[in-house]
């Protein structure tokens, strides 16, 4: 992290630091991740628990903060108005930390590049991303998560972005936002804060088109991509072969080669390898020849019916085995939702579906075979014995269904 005086963290809270300590040179939380020369926040009711712990494992100083998120805010924003590096911020509806992820595979083969670790998109994650900065740090990509209005908005603040993407807008977090139309304003929070000069790189959705009215800033758009391995950017065609190969992830592609371009970051043709974070967009082979692709961390019904149209590639006339948990946050539209993935359940060649927590039983339409469990712990047990040799088991659902759990039984974890 790029140094900051004492002096700096000490207006924030409750300071206890080392005789020597003058500045600190990195940014935790967790005190099993201290350092040599970390502040260690003390966040949470237990944190001053950890105090002695942090000390112990090196750490220069310790802030018990008046109020954690703001604290935390505070010292993102030093380190980022301290820093020469360009930073880009993504959110969207579906495909942030993939399209992270594919990001920071382009950007990492040519400029010295930090990108948020996982999913740490919150009050608490973005802070620890821009708390890596260092002073030859070039590129720094800060993923930014939300579930209601304004939050968008305390990111982007500190953040200060050169460069904004939003991915998509579709129907997430219904619960706390009521339409889609709100949802697109509380993803258009970002575009409020990024810097003069900066450029906003947003889809064709004409949801973004009353927020899209800077005229300091650049606007680029993008639609869906070919999706054949060539993409059409700064007036040039990229060709790309790819360690992927889920449709939407060529659309979430086509968005980050068109910021790597705003950036600067001149991609050549050729072949791009890109490790997706855990529970996303993973194949493995089983016995018996059954594929297993388990995109288990999230679910909405963007998402949830690009992972079926997946599926059903790479199944390419084998039985699709879909294990399907419930999609929270959808409020009262929840049931309709539900119902629509089940008819695209048979749209997409589904052969056996399980369903999984109490709105999932909306999934069943009648037209698939469909065996419901109320827990992700009581179909894990089941659905060994329901796999067929060479089936495509796709496994997929919101967080809170647990779904990782199926996917790690069938692989004998």
């Amino acid at each position: 992290m790029i140094a900051l005086p004492l002096s700096e963290i000490e207006p924030l809270g409750r300071v206890q630091a080392r005789p020597w300590a003058k500045e600190i040179t990195g940014l935790k939380i967790d005190s099993r991740l201290v350092e040599e020369g970390d502040l260690f926040v003390a966040v949470g009711e237990s944190g001053a628990d950890f105090i002695p712990h942090a000390f112990a494992r090196g750490a220069d100083a310790v802030l018990e903060p008046d109020d954690a998120h703001a604290a935390l805010a505070a010292i993102a924003g030093a380190v980022r108005r301290r820093s020469s590096a360009k930073v880009v911020a993504i959110t969207g509806s579906t495909g942030k930390t993939t399209t992270k992820d594919i990001l920071a595979a382009l950007c990492r083969s040519q400029r010295s590049t930090i990108a948020s670790e996982a999913n740490f998109n919150n009050e608490l994650g973005v802070p620890l991303t821009l708390g890596r900065i260092e002073p030859d740090t070039e590129i720094c990509i800060a993923e930014m998560g939300m579930r209601g209005p304004g939050q968008i908005d305390w990111l982007a603040r500190f953040t200060e972005p050169d460069v904004a993407l939003i991915t998509n807008v579709g129907p997430v977090h219904l619960e706390f936002l009521g339409s889609v139309e709100n949802v697109a304003k509380a993803k258009a929070e970002l575009l409020a804060h990024v810097r003069p000069r900066g450029v906003a790189v947003v889809p064709d959705d004409p949801l973004l088109d009353p927020y899209l009215t800077r005229t300091d800033i650049e606007i680029r758009r993008f639609g869906r991509s070919t999706r054949d391995g060539r993409f059409q950017v700064g007036g040039r065609t990229i060709t790309l072969q790819t360690s992927f190969t889920a449709p939407h992830q060529f659309d979430n592609l086509l968005a980050a080669l068109i910021v790597c371009d705003a950036l600067g970051v001149e991609i050549r043709d050729g072949r791009l390898d890109v490790d997706f974070s855990p529970l996303r967009e993973e194949e493995h082979e089983l016995a018996h020849g059954v594929l297993l692709l388990n995109d288990s961390y999230n679910a909405n019904p963007v998402s949830m019916r690009a992972a079926l149209e997946n599926a059903a590639g790479r199944a390419a006339g084998r039985r699709v085995f879909a294990v399907l948990g419930t999609m929270a946050e959808l409020g009262t539209d929840s049931v309709r939702y539900h119902r629509e993935i089940g008819e695209h359940v048979a749209q997409f060649g589904v052969g056996q579906l399980i369903a999984v927590g109490e709105a999932a039983r909306d999934y069943d339409t009648g037209a698939v075979p469909t065996t419901w469990f109320p827990t992700a712990a009581e179909a894990a047990e089941a659905i060994p014995d329901m796999v067929e040799p060479h089936d495509v088991v796709l496994v997929k659902g919101s967080r809170s269904v647990g779904l990782e759990a199926v996917a790690a039984k069938l692989r004998g974890e």
